[in-house]
């Protein structure tokens, strides 16, 4: 799925798209970016991309404030992108909130 801009603020589709607890990609200006739809409704969005061996960050585990990567467990901060668990690069981390509905993306 390709998203349209607007002035930085990204529209990427509507939240019942999003499963809780789950991520998805999403494609903005030719970037990969994961958005995960957390427990208590709140929005987040980083690179999708692992920077250790290219694992897809939309499909790992949420853990709190983590996301693992399910390819060799690497955990990302959802308000940093800074791995917790080595020494890997960060990913980078994109201000997301929901407004009636949608799912907006600041890139």
């Amino acid at each position: 799925m390709t998203a349209t801009t607007d002035h930085r603020q990204v529209t990427v589709g509507s939240v019942s798209d999003l499963t809780p607890g789950e991520g998805r990609t999403y494609v903005i200006d030719g970037t990969q970016i994961a958005v995960f739809l957390l427990a208590d409704g709140t929005v987040r969005a980083m690179d999708a991309v692992c920077p250790h061996k290219a694992g897809p960050l939309a499909d790992g585990q949420i853990d709190g404030s983590v996301v693992t990567c399910p390819l060799h467990q690497y955990a990302f901060r959802f308000d940093t992108g800074v791995c917790t668990t080595e020494t890997v690069a960060a990913v980078r981390v994109y201000p997301a909130h929901v407004s009636d509905g949608t799912v907006i993306v600041q890139f």
